[in-house]
């Protein structure tokens, strides 16, 4: 009983330790947007939401939200039917060169982003592209949707291929295999995979500086502002205002996927998921 109280202290320690070296910055971040100095320091000046209103009043924080937000929403489903298409591809046909393709839609995972950034940046400087919003949507695609892909082929490995047979037997097709059988079974990844893409091309930084151009996105503004640090209350109040709407977003969706996930195992056998859905 000793060791399982000490195991348990330690444990709890343990986590204690990694939530703060996690979460503490952005409290830290929340706590000092409310405070009325623009030194980010103790003693405590008093409580003011003046740096909101000069973070939201400000153009350029308000262009460079737009174009972030943007950019997201295109990317993020958009990498997500690319993820699952070749993830689909990988995990349920055989080819000769199955194994390179999949090392080739890997590969992003592992390359650094500064690496991507810069590589991009020679690339369409070779071919005499303009920088702009597109040139960086078109990057955050390609870092984004092998990470869907990772997450669909690790569920579609665990996917239970009785399911597919039994639905081939009763006569779907390909297309009806897909969408009444597969995708509803792979609606916590498909989410998952969304929340993820959205978060990596809203918050990535290095391959938004070396591909944007002139037209900045929400981190790239950041790396801005913190050179002239009279302005670093207005970045803590809007990134604390971003990061408290990200929160929300995630654990709205994480709600939802649970709940779809819970009715569809209490409603549904897996005969009258299969049966049922290709009426």
């Amino acid at each position: 009983m000793t060791r399982s109280r000490v195991g348990a202290v330690l444990a709890t320690a343990l986590v204690a330790v990694v939530l703060i070296i996690l979460v503490g910055p952005i409290v830290l971040l929340a706590v000092f947007s409310f405070n009325d100095s623009s030194i980010i320091a103790l003693p405590w000046e008093g409580f003011t939401l003046q740096w909101y209103r000069a973070a939201f009043s400000d153009p350029d924080v308000l262009d460079s939200l737009r174009n972030s937000v943007l950019l997201a929403a295109l990317i993020a489903p958009l990498c997500v039917a690319l993820g699952t298409a070749t993830a689909w591809g990988i995990t349920r046909f055989r080819f000769r060169t199955r194994a390179f393709w999949s090392g080739l839609v890997g590969a992003p995972l592992v390359i650094p982003w500064l690496v991507m950034g810069v590589s991009g940046l020679l690339l369409f400087a070779s071919l005499d592209i303009d920088l702009s919003l597109l040139t960086v949507g078109v990057m955050h695609v390609a870092v984004t949707f092998p990470l869907v892909t990772a997450l669909v082929s690790a569920r579609l490995i665990r996917f239970e291929r009785n399911q597919e047979e039994a639905a081939v037997d009763l006569g779907a097709s390909q297309w009806q295999l897909m969408t009444k059988v597969v995708l509803p079974q792979l609606a916590p990844t498909l989410g998952a995979g969304l929340i993820f893409s959205f978060a990596w091309s809203f918050n990535n930084f290095e391959i938004s500086f070396f591909t944007g151009g002139y037209e900045q996105t929400f981190p790239v503004w950041v790396y801005a502002v913190l050179r002239r640090s009279d302005n670093l209350p207005i970045v803590n109040a809007v990134s604390t205002a971003v990061s408290a709407v990200q929160i929300a977003v995630v654990y709205l969706m994480w709600i939802a996927l649970r709940e779809a996930s819970r009715r569809r195992g209490s409603q549904e056998s897996l005969t009258d998921l299969v049966a049922g859905g290709l009426r």
